[in-house]
């Protein structure tokens, strides 16, 4: 089969390898899906901090069964499924309290540890949850960036009844707006300096599209927001002006998630921080819990994916969706990569 590895910033080759069998408690899955997100556009550049190269990518899939190890029970070969990323110790305080998402010694396929970026990928059966057969290919690759976005606005309290204010319009903002919506926030503020990523997200059903770039945030919260402004603020870019914005515009007592991966450590005023009892709230991956809101809310047809995914490329030519995504400078949004 064929699999493939990104051997240095910048290049992949593919390697004949051998089809692996399933152990015991392993599925063997056809990768069909692959979405390429922001962290793996950070290994191709050499900027991950946390990735060493060779490394086979691969981690928001979507896949049928083919294989299943004795052990193995609730799956069939021929099920549609995806699959959580995350290798925990199971003995470390988080892991032993409930928290195994941000286990003391994580490993992430298709970071740490090889992805699904092959024709077949053997994986623990734990890892692998069945999906509806209404859920598309498509749909199936969208299910690990909708469940980070879940927990995120699980640790900011939830988004029922609340003027939600998501900062960032790229993939997983886009997303955050439109789970926050779906989770039933009063209404949802989405802010970017794109007008091509706001555009978008405006196309996926999001009422307030705020250009940061040509109009006061403090102005627009008051506009469309009233003085209350917002009751929960989510900061998806990871750069020092976005979670200034934040921190600036929230009330009183807001909660303040952060989402965004920060590659340089930002000035936050921590004397606002202080003075409003302003919350800042990390959140790292997910849990199984939600998976299954994610799996939910796209068998429902709660989210608008089929307008997010902006380039498609065969497996053979994986390098080129990253170039493409050097080419588009800044203007896509979800690149998808196909096997059949």
């Amino acid at each position: 089969m064929k699999q493939a590895v990104m051997t240095a910033p910048g290049k992949i080759q593919f390697f004949d390898v051998e089809k692996p069998a399933p152990k015991d408690d392993e599925v063997v899955m056809q990768t069909r899906r692959i979405g390429v997100c922001g962290s793996d556009i950070h290994v191709y550049h050499g900027m991950h901090p946390y990735t060493g190269y060779p490394v086979v990518q691969g981690h928001e899939v979507g896949g049928v069964v083919t294989a299943l190890g004795r052990n193995v029970s609730g799956l069939r070969v021929g099920d549609k499924v995806t699959f959580m990323p995350q290798v925990t110790c199971g003995k470390c305080y988080p892991c032993t309290h409930g928290m195994y998402h941000i286990c003391e010694s994580l490993k992430v396929m298709g970071f740490q540890t090889g992805g699904a970026a092959q024709e077949y990928f053997a994986l623990p059966a734990d890892n692998v949850l069945k999906l509806p057969d209404t859920i598309s290919l498509d749909e199936a690759a969208f299910i690990e960036p909708v469940s980070v976005t879940v927990h995120a606005i699980g640790r900011g309290g939830g988004a029922e009844g609340k003027n939600v204010l998501v900062l960032g319009a790229g993939p997983i903002g886009n997303l955050t707006a439109q789970v926050a919506r779906a989770c039933g926030a009063r209404a949802v503020m989405i802010t970017d300096v794109s007008a091509y990523k706001l555009d978008k997200a405006r196309q996926c059903g999001i009422e307030f599209a705020v250009n940061t770039a040509q109009e006061n945030l403090g102005e627009a919260l008051l506009r469309d927001f009233g003085p209350a402004k917002a009751d929960l603020i989510l900061e998806c870019v990871g750069v020092e002006g976005t979670i200034t914005d934040a921190v600036l515009n929230a009330r009183k007592g807001t909660n303040i998630v952060v989402v965004g991966v920060f590659g340089k450590k930002p000035q936050v005023d921590l004397g606002l921080v202080q003075d409003r009892e302003l919350s800042l709230i990390g959140t790292l991956m997910y849990q199984k819990a939600d998976y299954l809101k994610a799996i939910d809310l796209v068998t429902n047809g709660k989210l608008s994916l089929d307008q997010m995914i902006t380039h498609r490329f065969p497996f053979d030519r994986y390098l080129d969706a990253y170039h493409a995504i050097e080419a588009s400078k800044g203007e896509y949004l979800k690149v998808m990569i196909e096997l059949n």
